[in-house]
């Protein structure tokens, strides 16, 4: 696994979808340039607040402010996921949306949630494969694994139109 170098900031006037996609392309191209014979997979979340993309909040005050935001609110986790394979000719995106239900919280359980998990590098500040589950009511997708940032249900389909068994794949490597 390689960590891009790519500048997440928003574009003026750049909707979430778009930008998950652009970042996910951006991040899979950033690592397939220092690897051309490998079949990278890119991904990256961007959350949705009325419109207005909601990133890695980066620090404890403005975690908690995107927390405070969310609280008792709906929002949507833009998941994209893109494949690049040069050998097969084959570039393919896709953005997968999560409809995400806030609890109402408090600024103890915000300030609780934020001590122990110090989600800052997570879109929309909360990690819901650890305790981020409990700041939520519902989650809503067609594929349950893109809240977590790799939507596998679609990661596996783009690997197939790219001339990839997911499962030939791995029952090799084993």
């Amino acid at each position: 696994m390689e960590s891009p170098d790519v500048d997440e900031t928003p574009a003026d006037g750049e909707q979430p979808p778009v930008l998950a996609r652009r970042l996910a392309l951006a991040k899979a191209q950033a690592v397939a340039a220092r690897a051309p014979d490998a079949i990278v997979i890119g991904s990256d979340q961007v959350a949705d607040l009325d419109g207005r993309c909601i990133g890695k909040p980066g620090t404890h005050s403005r975690a908690t402010e995107q927390l405070r935001s969310m609280s008792g609110r709906t929002v949507v986790f833009h998941t994209a996921v893109a494949v690049l394979s040069r050998a097969a000719a084959y570039a393919g995106s896709v953005v997968v949306p999560v409809t995400v239900r806030f609890r109402s919280l408090t600024d103890r359980e915000i300030e609780r949630y934020l001590r122990a998990e110090q989600p800052y590098d997570c879109a929309g500040s909360a990690k819901c494969e650890t305790l981020g589950i409990a700041l939520l009511e519902a989650i809503e997708s067609d594929d349950p694994t893109a809240l977590v940032g790799l939507p596998l249900i679609k990661t596996c389909e783009l690997l197939r139109r790219a001339g990839i068994d997911p499962l030939a794949e791995w029952a090799s490597a084993r």
